[in-house]
């Protein structure tokens, strides 16, 4: 039952904290920080639980152990007695020689009411005996327990950055997909090609601008020579003159 009690309500404490823990929605390393440290202080609960059990086994056997010595005592004393009450007998004394032999009697008595004080509390002894072995044994258990834990919430952690990490390589890497940075180069090179383009139309105004120009001057030309014909046909000379000219 001391066995029962002790570790079934501690289990019940690990379980409430872990439940309360998950229902939080802490940090999980620090939800696996505080239950480390939750464990640990259940196992010094289960140690100072089991220490008492054990005090009240040592009791016990202290107790038994100082029947059996009283038993033994009053076997020796009964023994004594009876040896003495003999020899006053063999003495011819029998008055003394009875009296004796009741001292025996009444060391007999005490002696077998110790030898039942120890047989009473054997079984007793012998239960509580394996209660605290089996304490031991779960306790040494929770401690095993309690490293096996500290190893796998390093681990969990580890694997909770390493998961952390991932998913933020993965959601950069998705957001490159969304936004694909190709896409804003090429609407860059349009705005180039745009600007080029504008560019090459100017130039072309340009040019077209240039060549009406070299044209007015053609017509410039053609115009003067007209001129200079009909001066001559006019002072009597010919157009075919001007030309040679």
């Amino acid at each position: 039952m001391a066995k029962q009690s002790i570790f079934g309500r501690i289990s019940t404490l690990v379980k409430a904290n872990v439940n309360a823990m998950l229902d939080s929605a802490e940090d999980p390393q620090k939800m696996l920080d505080q239950l480390v440290r939750d464990y640990t202080n259940n196992i010094a609960d289960a140690e100072s639980a089991i220490a008492e059990t054990i005090g009240n086994l040592r009791l016990l056997e202290r107790d038994h152990e100082e029947d059996v010595r009283a038993a033994a005592e009053w076997g020796n004393k009964a023994l004594a007695a009876s040896r003495k009450a003999d020899e006053l007998r063999s003495a011819g004394n029998t008055t003394d020689a009875d009296k004796f032999d009741n001292l025996a009697k009444i060391a007999l008595q005490r002696q077998i009411s110790e030898e039942n004080e120890a047989k009473a509390l054997a079984p007793s002894i012998a239960a509580q005996t394996e209660v605290v072995d089996k304490l031991k044994d779960g306790l040494n258990g929770m401690k095993q327990k309690l490293v096996e834990l500290k190893s796998k919430a390093s681990e969990l952690v580890a694997r909770q950055k390493s998961a952390e990490a991932q998913n933020k390589v993965h959601d950069a890497v998705r957001s490159i997909d969304v936004m694909d940075p190709t896409s804003e180069i090429g609407r860059f090179e349009d705005k180039v090609r745009r600007q080029e383009a504008l560019a090459a139309g100017k130039a072309e105004i340009a040019a077209s601008s240039l060549d009406a120009q070299f044209n007015q001057l053609e017509d410039v030309g053609e115009l003067t020579e007209v001129e200079a014909r009909l001066a001559a046909l006019k002072t009597g000379g010919s157009s075919t003159a001007a030309i040679e000219q």
